[in-house]
């Protein structure tokens, strides 16, 4: 009698499917950042200003969106963070930045503010963030079939 050799099913995690848009004015900051993304195994668009931010984030649909802070004016990541809160998709957000006096703007603005300076720390936050967004929609699917 032959045995029969079970294959399994191939299995994709979010972070091998996920993309993220990642806003920072720097260029070296969005090179080092996108490489460190990429090689944790997510798709990766990048945007240099505010502006270029709002029209990705209108033509694409991304799971995360990770903005600076501080670029073309003090409050141009909180403006990328809320334009993308109002997307209908509604990715996770988080704002970037290697400042640590900015964690009282971030908490302020009830988001997330994550130092890339840890890069493990740094996957495990953006893992966690595309996760819990994948649970809530999960949530408002089978929310919506009832």
């Amino acid at each position: 009698m032959a045995s029969a050799k079970c294959i399994p099913a191939p299995t994709f995690s979010a972070r091998e499917v996920a993309r993220v848009l990642l806003v920072d004015d720097d260029p070296t900051a969005r090179i080092i950042l996108r490489t460190v993304l990429q090689a944790g195994g997510y798709g990766v668009d990048t945007a240099g200003t505010a502006a270029e931010a709002f029209g990705m984030l209108d033509a694409e649909e991304y799971s995360l969106v990770l903005s600076d802070l501080s670029m073309e004016s003090p409050e141009a990541g909180l403006q990328v963070i809320s334009h993308a809160r109002m997307m209908d998709y509604r990715p996770a957000t988080a704002l970037i930045t290697s400042w640590r006096e900015q964690d009282s703007v971030a908490r302020a603005a009830g988001t997330l503010l994550i130092e890339p300076e840890n890069v493990p720390e740094l996957l495990e936050q953006v893992a966690d963030l595309i996760g819990e967004r994948a649970s809530r929609r999960l949530v408002h699917q089978m929310r919506s079939r009832n």
